[in-house]
């Protein structure tokens, strides 16, 4: 389907059936990605303040044929939020959207607008004795409508899963222009197609979700960190089982971390302060969260001398006070900034099932190193099987001097996962970086039923056209 440019004669319209500020000039901000590999493109940039005004502009662009691209926080690592070739679109931006609309915290239940930041969310929650789990490195950007139409991960799956388990209904904006009112607040409803969990992951390709009904959990009354040093990564899996076993879902967060990650942190962030006086080669990170009455250092403690009597840990810090968890903490949540500064030359967002961890790690490394010289940072969420898998230069060359190294990378960690059983896209999404993998990895099957899907909610493929789907 050929799409129209979003011209002044299409601004024109739109001003003439929306109030005058919904309408901005484009500043450089909306037209560039975290990675900076990408520049985007856009015709007429809108910033509506309610799901009215949103429905007002997807119905003109359905109307005339004219590209939509959601925009939220930006923070999107696969350029799903930027459309750089082809008819100049109507960008979308929910920032303006920024209500919480309403908090019942003795149902766990709070309904945000979709251009709330992530940590605000979070606070709203803590303002009421509640947590709202999802937690990940750009939640002070990130906006929730993003982490929902992306089906964000983070640190906290391993105890309350991706985005999408955090989420018990939405409001949204179908490629018609029509409004969804699914606000629900319920636990259980069968009545029907589950629209819920189609638009959530779907990257803003079959609507653009304006709000969602989000779920709390009471706080841990006591939350504790520790770093262990493990020998391999097949120690950490086994250091998680034995963790799983002694102390069963209390374990909210289990990280691995690669002495190469500490390297780079050392040299592009000297002031984060590492725990350890020589660096490992393999660490984990360990958050525990409690009830009243019991004591997650103890607990913590209590794996330590566990795992040190069965040969798993080498060394370890149970974190004594909160300033120590945050200092822990800091040196994970830093690690993709380090990374960020070396610059990678490709960059992986992978997930194997959790027991073929350590042979894929092997693998890889191995199928790596015989592709040239590089520098591998393998670090992630272990506990739920996903693995940030970042290959870099050697030290004096730059990323531009492997520019014809990055596919054969990429391709190379892909055939092993997907040999695996595994995905190349755990949390970060397809977008459009990854649609040919997509093409390439994916079921036929799953694949023609996601695009007789995408034909008929979005007959004329306006929603982030090129996103997911090829065009």
């Amino acid at each position: 389907m050929t799409l129209n440019s979003a011209d002044p004669a299409f601004e024109t319209r739109l001003r003439a059936c929306l109030p005058d500020e919904v309408c901005a000039s484009p500043e450089p901000r909306y037209l560039e990605e975290p990675r900076g590999r990408w520049a985007g493109q856009v015709g007429v940039l809108a910033r509506p303040r309610t799901v009215q005004e949103v429905a007002v502009l997807v119905k003109e662009a359905n109307a005339a044929k004219v590209g939509v691209v959601p925009y939220g926080g930006g923070t999107g690592l696969v350029g799903g939020q930027i459309l750089q070739d082809g008819h100049a679109p109507l960008l979308i931006s929910l920032e303006r959207m920024k209500a919480v609309r309403a908090v019942y915290p003795d149902e766990n239940v709070l309904i945000a607008e979709a251009g709330v930041v992530l940590a605000e969310v979070q606070s709203t929650a803590n303002n009421v004795d509640r947590l709202f789990p999802l937690s990940l490195a750009a939640q002070g950007t990130a906006q929730i409508g993003g982490n929902l139409a992306t089906n964000a991960g983070g640190t906290g799956v391993l105890r309350y899963g991706n985005a999408r388990d955090m989420c018990l209904g939405l409001e949204a904006v179908l490629p018609d222009g029509a409004i969804w009112n699914g606000l629900s607040r319920l636990r259980k409803d069968n009545t029907g197609y589950d629209l819920r969990n189609l638009l959530i992951g779907a990257e803003g390709t079959l609507g653009i979700i304006t709000a969602a009904s989000l779920k709390m959990w009471p706080k841990p009354a006591q939350v504790s960190t520790a770093m262990m040093v493990v020998g391999s990564p097949l120690q950490a899996l086994k250091l998680l089982s034995l963790g799983r076993s002694m102390l069963g879902d209390a374990i909210s967060a289990f990280e691995l971390l690669n002495g190469q990650g500490l390297e780079f942190m050392k040299e592009t962030l000297p002031d984060v302060r590492r725990p350890f006086a020589a660096d490992p080669e393999w660490s984990v990170l360990i958050e525990l969260g409690l009830s009243a009455g019991q004591s997650p250092q103890a607990a913590l403690e209590r794996l330590f001398e566990a795992a040190v009597a069965e040969g798993l840990v080498r060394d370890g810090i149970v974190a004594q006070s909160q300033a120590q968890s945050d200092e822990f903490w800091s040196v994970r949540e830093h690690m993709p900034e380090a990374n960020r500064r070396i610059g990678s030359v490709s960059s992986h967002d992978l997930s194997v099932p959790l027991g073929a961890l350590p042979d894929f790690i092997e693998q890889a490394n191995v199928a790596i190193q015989k592709l040239g010289a590089f520098r591998i940072n393998c670090f992630g969420h272990v506990g739920d099987g996903n693995l940030h898998y970042n290959v870099f230069p050697m030290p004096g060359k730059d990323r531009n001097d492997y520019l014809c190294e990055r596919d054969r990378v990429k391709r190379t960690l892909h055939d092993i996962v997907h040999d695996m059983g595994g995905s190349v896209s755990a949390e970060h999404g397809v977008g459009r970086l990854k649609v040919a993998d997509l093409e390439r990895y994916g079921d036929p099957t799953k694949l023609a039923v996601m695009r007789s899907i995408k034909t008929a909610l979005d007959p004329h493929g306006i929603m982030n056209p090129g996103a997911v789907l090829r065009t």
